[in-house]
């Protein structure tokens, strides 16, 4: 991710969660009154690779197929000429990690307060607590309207 270091970035995590969605809007709200860029992290991890009980995965992930999809999501939620401006990340790893990696030098984080998995009564996910705590930019956490 090349960054220019004297524009305003607003990265944003999405997972394809009505409040990573929440979240996306926002970002591109806040973007729009700071005259910042939006940069959209999707970060993608084998279920259980770092565990001792990981199940039998198929490690292959067409990325190219992920990259249009998350596209498409894009266009979908945020309209064809708003989705155009957004700048999108697929990463592999760990969420949370390439959250706080893509955020330094950011003007904000900006996370869903739940992601797909956890808990549905959460008020926050393991993900947007962990980024609240240890990130070098303020962090703004979403909630969706259907929570």
């Amino acid at each position: 991710m090349d960054r220019d270091v004297s524009e305003r970035r607003v990265v944003v995590g999405v997972d394809g969660s009505p409040s990573s969605y929440e979240a996306l809007r926002w970002a591109v709200r806040y973007a729009g009154l700071v005259e910042g860029t939006v940069e959209a992290i999707a970060v993608w991890e084998l279920p259980g690779l770092y565990g001792w009980s990981a199940p039998a995965v198929d490690m292959d992930v067409d990325e190219d197929e992920a990259r249009q999809g998350m596209r498409r999501e894009l266009a979908d939620v945020l309209g064809a000429d708003a989705s155009a401006s957004v700048r999108t990340h697929l990463v592999h790893g760990n969420p949370a990690d390439v959250l706080l990696r893509a955020a330094e030098g950011a003007e904000i984080l900006v996370v869903g307060s739940r992601g797909r998995g956890g808990f549905a009564r959460a008020l926050l996910g393991s993900i947007s607590q962990h980024v609240s705590q240890h990130a070098n930019c303020p962090v703004v956490i979403v909630r969706s309207s259907s929570t």
